[in-house]
């Protein structure tokens, strides 16, 4: 059976870097929710309308779920080969 990964240590490092880039992805996410929320409620503009700051912090927050699914995957994967190894 072939190997789902061939470096522990890489799969490793880039569970950490998708992790990393995914909580940025979603702590962006409340920030732009936070600022249309606050846009709204001075009735201000704050570069874009309250609406725009939403809608960004619902985009961000589905393009911050790509790399968390990434790292769901490749610690199943990790955890299955580590399975294998033990047998």
């Amino acid at each position: 059976m072939e190997k789902p990964f061939k470096n522990r240590e890489e799969v490793k490092a880039e569970i950490r870097r998708c992790d990393l880039v995914g909580g940025i992805g979603i702590f962006a996410s409340l920030i732009f929710a936070a600022l249309g929320v606050i846009v709204d409620a001075l009735d201000v503009t704050l570069i874009l309308e309250s609406i725009s700051w939403l809608l960004l912090a619902i985009f961000t927050g589905l393009m911050a779920i790509l790399p968390n699914m990434h790292v769901l995957v490749a610690k199943h994967l990790f955890g299955i080969e580590s399975e294998l190894k033990s047998e």
